[in-house]
């Protein structure tokens, strides 16, 4: 059995580690409400862009080129642009992800090749797969577009050459501060919305359906990844917050339970003492 000291210094050790995920929390927490603006900040955008492309693909033009990033072809080869964290210490959200890449792969006819993002995703991956052709670590938590131009750059090249014939991005996705789930979603080729006959209008374009898609469709990639890597980023912070949290209030109830079984011990200790000093006593008197 343990002795009083022993179990007084697993005290202190269980407070001190309460105090780190305490901070790691109060970190986490004033992260997550700068990601979770970004999130909410950008999600119109990219699901209106989305909304603009998908309805453009899907009108009749006088050209019959189709543009490279809209061009659809039998699937051998899928790309997959995979963000995690870099970190752990955030529950179980790197291994969700993680599984639901694992299960693509395995459902998959095609070959995959893997964009990955995170140290997480990356470990992951070269250890159980050989899918992994690029990867990215260490982006900062206030991530900017620039930073993930050459993500995208990657992801359109990639398709334009003949490299993929199909692209799809693996994330998390924030819901809530307690919620994330894990996405995967096709970003190409864009699927054409399914319009009514009367929304089939055709649209004249200035200056010509090339020049305009060529512009928009770059920027509808760049717009797809670097938002799916802002809801990364607040779906990270969120669990991490909630994990540490949680693992406070672990240390806490830890902490007292070991004082309890301390005090207990203490007790007991000094109630032998006194046995022996009443024994010794008697046994005096005697």
């Amino acid at each position: 059995m343990p002795s009083v000291r022993d179990i007084r210094r697993r005290i202190r050790s269980v407070e001190n580690t309460g105090k780190v995920t305490n901070a790691m929390s109060l970190i986490a927490a004033s992260k997550m409400r700068r990601a979770q603006l970004a999130v909410t900040d950008g999600r119109p955008y990219a699901e209106k862009i989305h909304e603009v492309i998908a309805t453009l693909a899907a009108q009749p033009t006088d050209d019959d080129t189709v543009h490279p990033l809209l061009e659809t072809r039998p699937v051998n080869t899928v790309g997959m642009v995979v963000i995690t964290p870099d970190r752990g210490l955030a529950g179980g959200m790197h291994a969700n992800i993680n599984r639901q890449v694992a299960r693509f792969i395995l459902g998959s006819d095609a070959t995959v090749r893997s964009i990955v993002v995170g140290r997480k995703g990356r470990d992951f991956l070269v250890r159980y797969t050989d899918t992994v052709q690029a990867v990215f670590t260490d982006l900062s938590d206030r991530v900017s577009l620039a930073d993930t131009t050459a993500i995208s750059r990657l992801v359109i090249d990639g398709y334009t050459d003949g490299e993929f014939d199909e692209v799809h991005l693996a994330y998390m996705r924030f819901v809530s501060t307690v919620q994330q789930e894990p996405v995967i979603e096709r970003i190409l080729p864009v699927e054409p919305a399914a319009l009514e006959s009367a929304q089939r209008v055709g649209y004249i374009y200035e200056p010509d359906p090339a020049t305009v898609l060529s512009a928009l469709l770059p920027q509808f990639v760049e717009m797809q990844v670097y938002h799916a890597i802002l809801e990364s980023i607040a779906s990270e912070q969120s669990a991490r917050m909630v994990a540490m949290r949680n693992a406070t209030d672990n240390a806490n109830q830890l902490a007292s339970d070991l004082t309890l079984v301390m005090n207990k011990l203490r007790q007991d200790s000094i109630t032998n003492e006194l046995l022996d000093l009443v024994g010794g006593q008697v046994a005096l008197e005697g």
